[in-house]
């Protein structure tokens, strides 16, 4: 029996495997009517003043229609300063502000103790030595011309007095090889065991003349600084013992010269040069380490 045999229901049955079904019929032309439902319709008023909002639109933030699986955050976890209550941002702030103009402050300072005389470094100088010294020296001495070529070394002796009038001397105490051990192995020395001595020492003989007298103002000044640094020395190492007093202290210094490299062909002298100050008498203040 063929298609004609099966009448109007032939072109409705199920389709054969591999053999398209049949076409959907073509939309007719369209009505007055439904241009103008589909205009409304793609201007999205639907007939009313407001707009038309998509489906799910409504539980979107934004009213934007989101992807499927698209997860939006409602309120996102703050970070860094932002996450910290509002007085310990101000305090953050106030402190990043104050470490900056610290910074900014020493900045400054460094460059104009660095920097040639002129008139602001002139005008502040005993503001700007004030900040530098001692922790923040610099020495440029190693990009000189003419390089230290010297091992100095700064000494002291003490006498030290009894409570029965007796006295006695002490040996030579080498404060300098003391710094050099203290610093010897270790990563982060003090600026004090580095700069003390050495700048104590620089100090008193650039206002002293070759016969120990002062030159100029800042002679007695030096002369005190060093002479209270043994004082500190002196009882830090417990020279006078428990009962003792420093009554006087002897400051001299050795000095040697640096041995040249062996292909150099140089040759210098291995024999040390001393130069020894007068007695200092101790004030009271200081025989026991004061500073009085």
């Amino acid at each position: 029996m063929d298609a004609q045999d099966k009448g109007s229901d032939a072109g409705h049955g199920p389709a054969e495997p591999g053999v398209p079904g049949p076409r959907a019929p073509l939309p007719g032309p369209a009505s007055p009517a439904d241009e103008t439902d589909e205009t409304d319709r793609t201007d999205g008023t639907d007939g009313t003043d407001e707009p038309a909002v998509p489906a799910g639109a409504q539980d979107q933030p934004g009213g934007v229609e989101q992807p499927p699986g698209v997860q939006v955050p409602s309120d996102a976890p703050r970070t860094g300063i932002a996450a910290l209550s509002p007085p310990y941002r101000i305090g953050a702030a106030l402190a990043l502000a104050a470490v900056a103009v610290a910074v900014c402050v020493h900045l400054g300072m460094a460059f104009l103790h660095v920097a040639p005389p002129n008139t602001v470094s002139r005008k502040h100088s005993e503001t700007i030595a004030d900040w530098i010294y001692p922790e923040f020296e610099q020495n440029w001495k190693l990009f000189a011309p003419n390089p230290l070529q010297q091992n100095v070394s700064v000494q002291v002796r003490a006498e030290i007095r009894w409570p029965d009038g007796s006295s006695r001397t002490t040996g030579w105490y080498d404060l300098s090889a003391q710094d050099g051990r203290d610093i010897d192995g270790n990563p982060a020395p003090s600026h004090t065991q580095q700069n003390e001595l050495r700048r104590a020492w620089d100090f008193y003989v650039s206002t002293h003349d070759d016969d120990n007298r002062p030159v100029g103002l800042r002679g007695a000044l030096s002369e005190s600084y060093l002479r209270r640094i043994m004082a500190l020395r002196l009882d830090r190492a417990d020279a006078a013992g428990p009962h003792g007093e420093v009554a006087r202290v002897q400051v001299r210094s050795r000095t040697t010269q640096v041995p040249p490299p062996e292909w150099s062909g140089e040759k210098a002298s291995d024999e040390a040069e001393y130069r020894e100050l007068p007695w200092w008498p101790l004030p009271k203040g200081e025989t026991r380490g004061g500073v009085g």
